[in-house]
C-alpha cells in the first residue's frame, strides 16, 4: 500500500477504478470508488470511500475531474481494457495501475510454474503489463514490486515462502486466479504440493527461498503522467 501512495505523488483527489471492497484505497486522499458489482459494493466497510456503481469503460465524470486515477489488480477483469485505460487518462492527469508481468511470473513463481502451469495458460489471454503500458500512452514508468516473505495481501504469489498456505481451502478461495480454474486441476496441484511438503522434496528443491526476505514475482506498478 505504501508503494501505491508513493506512486500517487501529490494527488489529492483519486478515482479508484474497479475498487472492489476497497482494500487498496489510500486513507490519506479524497477517494471516489468505481465498482460495477453490487455484491462487491455490499462488502465495502462503512469507513470505505464513497462508491459509484459504474464500469471502467464509461466513467461517469467530466474530463480532468481528479488528480489521479487508480486501478489495482482489476484491468484484466474489464470487458475492454483499452477503453477503460483511455477513460482513466480522460478523467485524471496521472494514472497508477497495479498489474503483473506474466513473463516474469512464469519464470519466478514456483507454485504456478511447477505445480499449476494452467495459471499461465489462462493469463495468456488477459490484459496485463504489456496491455497497460500501451494503453496508458507516453511517459510511462514501470516499477517492480517485490513480494515480502510475510505479505498479507493474499494475492496469488503472497505465500511464496509459506507453501503450506496453499493447502488451506480458505486461502485458495480468496485468490481469484485459483477460484476461476477448474477445481479438479487445482486440487491435483495442491495434492502434489502436499506430498512434496510431507516427504521433504519441496524444502530440498526450493531451499534457496528460505534466505530471501522478498522476491520479484512479476508484480508491477505502472505510472503515467
Amino acid at each position: 500500500m505504501e508503494a501505491v501512495r508513493k506512486a500517487l505523488g501529490q494527488a489529492h483527489t483519486v478515482v479508484n477504478v474497479g475498487a472492489g471492497s476497497g482494500s487498496y484505497e489510500p486513507s490519506d486522499r479524497a477517494v471516489t470508488a468505481i465498482e460495477p458489482s453490487l455484491v462487491m459494493i455490499k462488502q465495502r466497510p462503512q469507513s470505505a470511500a464513497p462508491v459509484v456503481c459504474a464500469v471502467a469503460e464509461a466513467l461517469p465524470f467530466r474530463s480532468n475531474s481528479f488528480d489521479a486515477s487508480l486501478a489495482v489488480f482489476t484491468v484484466h477483469h474489464w470487458t475492454d481494457a483499452d477503453a477503460g485505460l483511455a477513460e482513466m487518462r480522460r478523467v485524471a492527469s496521472r494514472q497508477v495501475v497495479l498489474t503483473w508481468d506474466p513473463v516474469v511470473s512464469a519464470k519466478a513463481f514456483w507454485f504456478a510454474r511447477d505445480y499449476l502451469p494452467e495459471v499461465y495458460e489462462r493469463e495468456r489471454h488477459l490484459a496485463t503489463l504489456e496491455k497497460v503500458v500501451v494503453g496508458l500512452g507516453s511517459n510511462v514508468k514501470v516499477v517492480p514490486l517485490p513480494v515480502p516473505a510475510d505479505c498479507a495481501d493474499g494475492v496469488l504469489a503472497a505465500y511464496w515462502r509459506r507453501p503450506q498456505a496453499y493447502l488451506d481451502p480458505a486461502v485458495r478461495a480468496a485468490v481469484s486466479t485459483l477460484s476461476l480454474l477448474p477445481t479438479p486441476v487445482v486440487d491435483s496441484a495442491v495434492k502434489r504440493l502436499e506430498n512434496d511438503l510431507d516427504d521433504g522434496a519441496w524444502s530440498k528443491r526450493y531451499q534457496n527461498l528460505s534466505n530471501l526476505d522478498s522476491l520479484d514475482l512479476g508484480y508491477r506498478l505502472v505510472i503515467s503522467g
